[in-house]
């Protein structure tokens, strides 16, 4: 079920539109040139991609919904926590914030544009070099400290507090009605097994996904969208892997655990566990949105994961609960999950792209067809353009406290 945009964002906006809102929230910025760059008409952001005259790339994006405006002030909090230091931890670069302006109601948010090429997680694991730096990767980002999530205000739980999350997720599915009490059975068990719970929280990601990842020369060059960042279960940033069908999955995999030198003995077991959960997680997002398609589409997978439950006798995920499902099966139920809609430990409920998949690019692709209607630069906008950028400065909220309760707002729901 499509997400109603608010009234306050109004339509599309052109190329043009958001290259001018760029001069607004960069005073003396000089484009040279511009393009539209967003998915069509589904896209949660507008947004485009912009060169200075100095050869700068930017981008600029403007929210198109209530959960995407959410999702990116989120998003800049977790990047102003992502001080110089805590950067210079990361073998990656993070997006760079350099600006934003009032746009209709919300805000219109301009970064500098990292270099590197996006791919699907079959692709991320098709070649090894590139799975062993996903897996490097990932370990740094649960390796940084986290006294500054606590000091950025950004939310923090222990490992009873992800097991007790777990448990009001499975609650909240088993109210519907439609949880099969087999399924019911077994997550609850799991969550009843303290050997699964025994692990340090760390620093997450929070929303990872192949989409968010940037790679250059066989390396992961950079990494989006961490509007999800917090203090929780590092299981939570690995368990898309388990869709991976690249033959070095598993090496991405073994490279983590050997960065993070082990210490959580159940890791992968949890990873397998929230992968099974978006079932439910789909189920909820259906009965939320009264969207009968949804419910039953969910009830359908839940009524298969049922069946593989009792087919299966290898990869137990506690003595407790016996057979997890195979990485195959995992695949292919998560194939079979809309994109958007696989929560990464959020609330069920349809997410909008936060990593700038939708803005995703290639700086080949600037070329001088592609900005054929802007190359005048700002001197090609129209009197409206400029007004539309200009005209709305006293319309939005801004400031990092209302940044921080959007994030915070966020991550509980």
């Amino acid at each position: 079920m499509e997400e109603s945009r608010p009234n306050l964002v109004g339509m599309a906006r052109s190329h043009l539109t958001l290259a001018a809102l760029a001069t607004s929230a960069l005073p003396g910025l000089d484009v040279a040139r511009t393009r539209k760059h967003s998915h069509g008409s589904t896209g949660m952001f507008d947004s485009a991609l912009l060169v200075d005259r100095d050869g700068r790339e930017l981008i600029i994006r403007v929210p198109m919904t209530q959960s995407a405006e959410t999702e990116q002030s989120a998003d800049l909090v977790a990047l102003r926590a992502l001080t110089i230091g805590n950067r210079s931890r990361l073998p990656f670069d993070i997006p760079q914030f350099v600006g934003q302006t009032p746009a209709s109601g919300t805000r219109a948010i301009v970064y500098e544009l990292l270099p590197g090429d996006s791919f699907d997680a079959d692709a991320l694991t098709a070649h090894a070099g590139v799975a062993g730096s996903i897996g490097r990767a990932i370990a740094a980002i649960h390796a940084l400290p986290t006294a500054f999530i606590q000091t950025a205000g950004l939310p923090q739980q222990n490992a009873q507090d992800c097991r007790t999350g777990v448990i009001d997720l499975i609650d909240r599915a088993a109210t519907t009605g439609f949880l099969p009490a087999a399924l019911l059975r077994r997550w609850e068990q799991a969550t009843d097994d303290d050997a699964l719970w025994q692990f340090a929280a760390c620093v997450v990601h929070g929303s990872l996904s192949a989409d968010a990842i940037l790679i250059t020369d066989d390396a992961v060059s950079g990494i989006l969208g961490w509007a999800g960042l917090s203090v929780n279960d590092p299981a939570r940033d690995l368990h898309w892997l388990l869709a991976a069908r690249g033959q070095y999955a598993e090496t991405a995999m073994d490279t983590y655990i050997s960065a993070r030198q082990g210490g959580d003995a159940h890791i992968v077991q949890r990873a397998m566990l929230y992968a099974e959960l978006e079932l439910a997680r789909w189920l909820l997002h259906g009965v939320d949105g009264h969207d009968q398609s949804v419910i039953d589409d969910a009830i359908s997978m839940l009524d298969g994961l049922v069946g593989t439950v009792h087919d299966r006798s290898s990869h137990p995920l506690s003595p407790e609960t016996g057979p997890i499902m195979s990485v195959t099966d995992v695949e292919t139920m998560l194939d079979d999950i809309p994109q958007g809609a696989r929560g990464n430990g959020q609330r069920a409920a349809v997410r909008p792209d936060n990593t700038m998949h939708t803005d995703s690019y290639d700086a080949s692709d600037f070329t001088e067809s592609d900005f054929a209607d802007s190359e005048s630069g700002v001197e090609g906008f129209s009197d409206a353009d400029i007004a539309a950028a200009r005209g709305t400065e006293s319309s939005s909220e801004t400031g990092a406290d209302t940044d921080a309760h959007a994030a915070r707002r966020s991550a509980s729901e």
